[in-house]
């Protein structure tokens, strides 16, 4: 399922960009990032590995495992290519909508320490903004047919609508750090601050831009 690559192939990309990987301990890592909703399993792993492998951005070598004699095999690991490293960097340096969306924007979060700050800040707005349309939809929905719900329906939606709260906030903290992280950056090189307020004036119009 081409939903399924879309986030499989780039966890599996950022992962080896950080070191080379066998395939249960890929798995195990893959588990981490894409959370315990989306466990992988060997029949999805593998695909995508040979898929990857096909694509050049991988390659696959035996490594000796320390067993008994009798049951010694070799296990492959699994490393980047020069072509994975820079598909990898096109991938990581894309902060279009599908960046914000539900599937793809934790795999993203996980790997923003590969991440360039100003990408990061347009993905973390474009996902504020994205929640922040969502919560008046809930709202809305809730206001209207709040008196036809019973309690238990009631609830889950106050739920529902508790969750996207919370989220924003902890995105709204996340802006604000990565813009003082910015601003001290921009401070420590003797640029005027105005740069910097600029600078994120012109992000969040590129982030209009591209919902629109």
């Amino acid at each position: 399922m081409r939903g399924r690559s879309d986030v499989l192939e780039p966890a599996i990309l950022g992962l080896l960009a950080e070191s080379p990987m066998h395939g249960y301990e890929l798995r195990k890592r893959l588990n981490l990032v894409l959370g315990s909703f989306r466990a992988l399993s060997y029949g999805s792993l593998y695909p995508a590995l040979k898929a990857l492998a096909a694509k050049g951005w991988i390659v696959g070598n035996d490594a000796p495992v320390e067993r008994p004699v009798a049951t010694k095999r070799a296990r492959i690991v699994y490393q980047l290519t020069g072509e994975g490293k820079e598909h990898l960097q096109q991938v990581l340096a894309s902060a279009g909508p599908s960046a914000w969306e539900d599937e793809n924007f934790d795999v993203r979060f996980a790997f923003f320490g590969q991440t360039d700050a100003e990408t990061r800040l347009r993905i973390l707005e474009g996902r504020r903004t994205r929640l922040t349309e969502r919560l008046e939809t809930i709202r809305q929905s809730f206001n209207r047919t709040r008196e036809r719900m019973d309690e238990y329906t009631l609830e889950l939606q106050r739920h529902g609508l508790e969750q996207v709260e919370r989220e924003v906030r902890w995105l709204d903290g996340l802006i604000d750090n990565e813009r003082g992280v910015r601003r001290a950056r921009t401070e420590s090189e003797g640029r005027p601050a105005l740069a910097t307020d600029d600078a994120e004036g012109s992000t969040e119009a590129h982030t209009e831009k591209e919902r629109g």
